[in-house]
């Protein structure tokens, strides 16, 4: 079987190709396709907890906490320690932070526009009930037996 023709294969360069892709238009902005993706996790009104925001964007703590600091220094998020908890810490938007996160929303409408442009509707929930079933699986630790 030629490395091609296999899923994991399909998956790992397709997202390669659309972090390349993000990475090279958040870079338009001074930013990441990491600091693009927190903004997007991050509550625009009431911030989010960073216990919260790891898990949900699939980043482990150290990563996390280096992405969050560097954010800081560029000025798109601050800290606030949590008023019902005081060893909890609320990430908010700054003022350019909620800027760059319009920017990064836009971001991905446009790329979803453009695919749902070239791709039937039919193919694309296909593509999401093939990325559903591949989760299933993982999740089962059904992969490997």
């Amino acid at each position: 079987m030629k490395k091609e023709n296999t899923i994991d294969h399909a998956l790992r360069a397709t997202w390669q190709a659309v972090a390349k892709t993000y990475n090279e238009q958040a870079l338009k902005h001074q930013s990441t396709m990491a600091m693009a993706m927190a903004l997007l996790y991050i509550d625009y009104e009431n911030g989010t907890p960073s216990t919260a925001l790891g898990p949900s964007m699939g980043m482990e703590a150290t990563g996390l906490s280096r992405l969050l600091n560097t954010m800081e220094k560029k000025g798109f998020i601050y800290r606030e320690k949590n008023p019902k908890d005081g060893r909890g810490v609320f990430i908010k938007l700054t003022e350019l932070g909620k800027q760059k996160r319009e920017l990064s929303k836009e971001s991905v409408k446009q790329f979803n526009k453009r695919i749902e442009e070239n791709i039937s509707n039919e193919k694309i929930n296909h593509f999401f009930e093939v990325t559903e079933v591949i989760k299933e699986l993982i999740v089962k630790k059904s992969i490997f037996k």
